[in-house]
């Protein structure tokens, strides 16, 4: 399923931090993973990890940790039966100083979603934070484009917004998709500056731009890649309306390339996916990085190749509940 380019082979990757933390007996035991965030009442994550669990004929479960109270983070990591976690908001970034170490996407994206455990020399447990956001972004446009790459590798890319989604596609971008630079479209332009200097803080060498105007947008060369990380709302403030009309102006740009649509909830199809398909652009479900960052977790929990791994019945699952949201 994943390439073997760097982190991207996560289960060889992960055996720098330590051995292995199962035992023979370990995948027929009933061991548990869990989310830690708040609120969690919208998550798919633990119907998606129930049917890779399923698939997977392993007897582990995965439940949502729904707190306001992130002193409750470490019993629960290291309770005795416990094999992993992942983490969402508003602790993506604070739990990266309380787990023993931090992988390098993790650290210049600033923030992780998945903690695994290894074992140091003397048989103690060792808890790993990293960021599966990024492998989830690359994934979903390599598994659905294999010659993608052909076509993004030196070009420029896309990302819209200014969140911690965006820093995961900004490095998978960079990373892994070829990108030769990356515009940054965002209703405020202080987000955009603050994530550049964090990034470059961080060790992330990449060009990054902050794309200001249409007169901007339609002076530079068309993108191959675009990820869209914002919530499904019209534009309503100048800052909205001036981003939006900076997205619409690369959406209609000759070249057409390959649209990422993060956005996934309450609707899958949203309004920005729906101007991209209407533009000419190949568009994908949200849905996809989602899956595909939760599979990559899961690597690291159960320490099973990717080839275990059929996602047939998971996007199958998944789709169904969100046509019935």
């Amino acid at each position: 399923m994943f390439g073997d380019d760097g982190p991207a082979d996560i289960l060889k990757s992960s055996y720098q931090y330590g051995t292995s933390a199962l035992n023979q007996s370990s995948r027929s035991q009933p061991l548990r993973t869990f989310l830690f965030g708040y609120p969690l009442h919208n998550s798919l994550a633990p119907l998606l990890h129930a049917k890779i669990f399923e698939g997977l004929s392993i007897p582990w479960t995965y439940s949502p940790m729904e707190t306001q109270d992130a002193s409750r983070f470490i019993p629960a990591l290291k309770a005795p039966d416990v094999i992993g976690c992942a983490v969402t908001m508003p602790y993506k970034v604070s739990m990266m100083s309380v787990v023993d170490e931090v992988t390098a996407e993790g650290k210049i994206i600033g923030a992780i979603n998945t903690v695994f455990i290894r074992k140091a020399h003397d048989g103690s447990p060792r808890y790993i934070g990293t960021n599966t956001d990024c492998i989830g972004v690359r994934e979903s446009f390599l598994q659905n484009f294999p010659d993608v790459l052909e076509h993004s590798t030196g070009k420029p890319g896309l990302v819209i917004g200014g969140g911690g989604a965006c820093r995961s596609a900004i490095y998978a971008l960079w990373k892994w998709l070829g990108a030769s630079k990356i515009y940054l479209v965002n209703r405020i332009e202080s987000e955009v500056t603050d994530m550049i200097q964090s990034l470059k803080t961080a060790g992330f060498d990449g060009e990054l731009i902050y794309v200001s105007s249409v007169e901007m947008a339609e002076g530079l060369e068309a993108p191959v890649l675009v990820v869209g990380t914002v919530p499904d709302f019209a534009p309503r403030e100048e800052g909205e309306i001036t981003a939006r009309n900076i997205i619409t102006t690369f959406l209609s740009k000759e070249r057409k390339g390959y649209v990422l649509e993060m956005c996934y909830h309450p609707k899958p199809r949203t309004e920005f996916f729906e101007m991209a398909v209407a533009a000419g652009w190949k568009v994908l479900y949200g849905t996809e990085p989602m899956i595909y960052q939760g599979v990559a977790q899961q690597v690291l929990w159960t320490e099973l190749s990717q080839e275990n791994f059929s996602l047939d019945e998971v996007k199958k699952v998944i789709s169904e509940k969100l046509e019935k949201i």
